[in-house]
């Protein structure tokens, strides 16, 4: 593990981590986050919870800038994108025979998705709006953890699917692994353009989105994301958490 601001990150390569992914499938329930700066930003000043975090079997690190900031301090931080590993998991031949649930994406994206991984056990689990410790929540924590999966790509937003992963295990959910990967699937069906190659060399795979989607990224990406700077000085150089 590498530990970076005050969590234990998953520090295999790309393989080894699929490997680990692949082994949490056939075993008891577990489920991996996939932090980026957004994530870590919200963990830090409280507005998610670090039970959620420390329950998770792993922690991937998603993001290229906390990357960096992590070399500054000597530590080696490997990034593998949720939706990289979503991507690998699916084209992966170790991962036939599991059944990969999908959970967020609406059933086009899903027909869409089955459609480019035919190889692949994939099904469909409708999710509602979701709203957490409502009926509705408390409704589909209880259907997704007595589903029939091996793998449950949960892709409904940050913080909802880690909240909802998390929640699986308190609902009695014994087997399978939760990969809480955001717009994965929107990605592999084209629904969203990740960012060019060069942009994502340059680590500037935020300022791609902030461009697409100006809108909805403004604050994201320029009054919150900053944040991590002044976070990464209380942890990593002061050591006050």
């Amino acid at each position: 593990m590498a530990r970076f601001m005050t969590l234990d990150f998953a520090d295999g390569d790309r393989l080894q981590t699929l490997a680990r992914v692949l082994e949490l499938a056939r075993g008891a329930y577990g489920y991996v986050v996939t932090p980026n700066v957004d994530h870590v930003v919200k963990l830090m000043d409280g507005r998610v919870g670090r039970d959620v975090y420390e329950g998770a079997a792993l922690k991937v690190c998603d993001s290229r800038i906390l990357s960096h900031l992590a070399r500054l301090r000597g530590v080696t931080l490997p990034v593998y994108p949720g939706s990289d590993m979503t991507a690998d998991l699916l084209a992966s031949p170790a991962a036939e025979g599991l059944i990969i649930t999908v959970f967020g994406p609406d059933r086009a994206a899903f027909n869409d998705l089955a459609a480019r991984y035919p190889r692949q056990r994939l099904k469909y689990l409708e999710a509602p709006m979701l709203v957490p410790g409502t009926l509705g929540w408390r409704a589909a924590v209880g259907h997704a953890a007595g589903a029939e999966w091996d793998v449950l790509l949960a892709c409904v937003s940050f913080p909802k699917q880690e909240l909802f992963a998390h929640a699986l295990r308190a609902a009695g959910r014994k087997t399978g692994v939760t990969l809480c990967v955001g717009a994965s699937v929107d990605f592999l069906t084209d629904r969203q353009q990740r960012a060019p190659r060069i942009f994502q060399r340059l680590s500037l795979e935020w300022l791609h989105r902030l461009l697409s989607q100006p809108r909805r990224m403004f604050r994201r990406y320029v009054i919150e994301g900053p944040a991590i700077f002044g976070w990464f000085v209380r942890t990593e150089v002061l050591g006050s958490r």
